[in-house]
C-alpha cells in the first residue's frame, strides 16, 4: 500500500492469514484498522486481544464502509499450488523480535523462494508482505489462552507440503532454537527424510532489552547474562531452573514468557539472596510502535507492570538500572 496510512481509519474485509499480513503492516504505519469478518486468523485475534486492532465478527456493512477512509480487501481463499515433481523443502526462518526489518537478508532471500510460508503468532507478519500472490500463508498461533495449534499438527503440516514437491519457510519469532521448538521441527523433517536447513535470527532475549536501551552486559555492572523461560512458576514440578542459584550468580537475568508468573519469580529471587532493590524491567512489543518499557525494582516490577500483556521480556540486574531508550510507562 503506497497511500500514507498513519493516523487513518482503515477497514479490512478479511481477516485470513494473508490478510493478516497487511492488518500487522498498517498497524505498523500508524493506522487505526478495524477487521470486519465472521472470522479472523489466529494471528489478527491476538493484535485484537492486544488492543492494537478493532476486530468486528460480523460480514461488512455500510456503516463500516461509510466510517473508513480507506478500504482494504483480501481474497477468501489461497489459490492452488502447483503439482510436486519433487521432493520440497523446509526452512526455519528466525524473524527476529517484530520488527521487520531485523529479519536477516538471508530469512528475506528464504521467503522471496516460498511456495508456502508457516506461520507463528510472534513473526514479522509484515515482512510477508511482499510475496508472490501465488504463496500460501498458513497461520498456526499459540495465542495465550487462545486458540493453539498443536506442535505435531505443525510438524505433520511442513511434512506433507514439502512431500508435495513444495518449498516450505517455517518463519518463527526470534531464533527457531530459543524457546522456539525448533528442534522438534528439525527433528520431524529428518525423520520424514525432508531437507531441512535453519536461518538462525535475531532473539528477542537480547533485542528488546537493547531496544529498551539495556545493555544486558556492561563492562562494571554485569559479565554475563542468563536467559531463562519464565513458561512455569518457581516450585512447579516440571520447572528445573534453580532460581537460587540464579539469584547468587550475579548475571543479568532474562526471562521470556514470564509475565502471567512475574510475581512468583521475582520472589523466589529475593528470597535465594537477590537484593530486593536490585533494578528490573519488563519490555512489551519489543522493537515494535507499540513498544512499552516499565522499569521498577525486583521487588516492585511485577506490580507495576501487572497490566503488561504478552509477548514481552524481563530484565533483572544492575543493567535495567542503565539506560533510557524505548518509552517508558
Amino acid at each position: 500500500m503506497d497511500v500514507t496510512v498513519s493516523g487513518r481509519r482503515v477497514l479490512v474485509t478479511s481477516g485470513d492469514a494473508r490478510a493478516a499480513v497487511e492488518v500487522a503492516r498498517l498497524v505498523e504505519s500508524g493506522a487505526d484498522v478495524t477487521v470486519a469478518a465472521p472470522e479472523v486468523s489466529a494471528a489478527v485475534q491476538d493484535l485484537a486481544d492486544r488492543g492494537l486492532v478493532h476486530w468486528l465478527p460480523r460480514a461488512v456493512d455500510l456503516d463500516d464502509l461509510a466510517a473508513a477512509d480507506l478500504v482494504v480487501t483480501g481474497r477468501t481463499h489461497e489459490p492452488p499450488l502447483p503439482a510436486p515433481t519433487v521432493v520440497g523443502t523446509v526452512t526455519l526462518v528466525g524473524g527476529g523480535p517484530g520488527d521487520p526489518g531485523l529479519l536477516t537478508v538471508a530469512g528475506r532471500e528464504a521467503l522471496e523462494a516460498a511456495d508456502v510460508v508457516v506461520t507463528d503468532r510472534l513473526a514479522p507478519l509484515s515482512s510477508l508482505a511482499t510475496l508472490r500472490p501465488e504463496v500460501q500463508v498458513v497461520d498456526v498461533a499459540k495465542v495465550p489462552r487462545g486458540p493453539s495449534t498443536p506442535q505435531d499438527a505443525i510438524n505433520d503440516l511442513l511434512v506433507q507440503h514439502a512431500r508435495a514437491g513444495r518449498t516450505v519457510v517455517r518463519l518463527k519469532g526470534g531464533d527457531p532454537f530459543v524457546f522456539g521448538r525448533g528442534s522438534e521441527e528439525v527433528a520431524a523433517c529428518e525423520a520424514a527424510g525432508v531437507p531441512v536447513r535453519v536461518v538462525p535470527g535475531v532473539t528477542s532475549a537480547v533485542a528488546a532489552a537493547a531496544a529498551a536501551g539495556i545493555p544486558v552486559t556492561h563492562r562494571t555492572a554485569a559479565q554475563g547474562f542468563t536467559v531463562v523461560s519464565g513458561h512455569l512458576p518457581p516450585g512447579h514440578p516440571d520447572s528445573t531452573i534453580d532460581f537460587a542459584a540464579l539469584a547468587r550468580s550475579g548475571t543479568t537475568l532474562v526471562v521470556l514468557m514470564g509475565v502471567r508468573t512475574l510475581g512468583a519469580i521475582c520472589d523466589a529471587l529475593v528470597e535465594g539472596g537477590l537484593a530486593a532493590d536490585t533494578p528490573a524491567a519488563v519490555v512489551a512489543d519489543a522493537t515494535l510502535p507499540s513498544q512499552r518499557v516499565v522499569r521498577g525494582s525486583v521487588s516492585t516490577i511485577a506490580h507495576d507492570a501487572a497490566d503488561v500483556l504478552p509477548p514481552a521480556v524481563v530484565v533483572i540486574g544492575a543493567v535495567a538500572g542503565l539506560g533510557g531508550g524505548g518509552t517508558a510507562a
